[in-house]
């Protein structure tokens, strides 16, 4: 495998040390998740440092496991000011709608993880690679990008419609939807031909 390229392993650091750092220090984590606004905790820095943040180490892991899956190969093709842009427009777009999912539902729990992020780099790669196949761990079928992508694009639409739930509980997948909203906006942008 070819070494990561600096900003994905920037960011996997920065991931892997904050959760290292709160497992020594919880009680300073609630300042930089991403919190409701209603809450009356919430500050503007949490629209990024959220993402920093993890659960557990399953959570940083499979997190960790995709960005490095996805990440460095959309950072080879970009380089790092674009790739850069992507991490920050899907971090952003992933809080945008969390939030605007906890002020409908009135929820007062806050929000943390890199998913958002790594949704927006799964639709990134399924966008630039549509044709290349990839075998997910689940299930283990080889299959293209773009099914991928819409495969999990589709199962979070429905588990955050609550059409049916299964998988580990309190998971923000409307964050994951705007993590991928947030990438495909960019995207369209950069294609567009008033750009050229």
């Amino acid at each position: 495998m070819p070494p990561l390229p600096p900003v994905t392993k920037a960011f996997l650091l920065a991931c892997v040390g904050f959760f290292c750092f709160f497992e020594l220090f919880p009680s300073l984590k609630p300042w930089l998740e991403l919190w409701p606004v209603t809450s009356g905790v919430f500050m503007p820095w949490q629209l990024l440092t959220y993402a920093f943040l993890h659960g557990d180490l399953w959570h940083v892991a499979f997190n960790m496991l995709g960005l490095w899956m996805f990440g460095g190969e959309l950072e080879r093709v970009w380089g790092p000011k674009r790739y850069t842009q992507i991490l920050i427009a899907s971090t952003l777009s992933a809080a945008l709608v969390q939030l605007l999912f906890t002020w409908a539902m009135t929820s007062n729990s806050p929000t943390l993880g890199a998913s958002g992020t790594l949704f927006g780099l799964l639709l990134s790669f399924g966008m630039l690679f549509p044709n290349r196949i990839i075998v997910p761990l689940i299930p283990p079928i080889p299959m293209k990008a773009k099914y991928f992508v819409a495969i999990f694009g589709g199962l979070e639409l429905a588990m955050g419609a609550r059409l049916f739930d299964f998988g580990p509980p309190n998971v923000a997948h409307f964050a994951h939807l705007g993590g991928m909203l947030g990438a495909w906006l960019l995207i369209r942008h950069w294609r567009s031909p008033r750009r050229r």
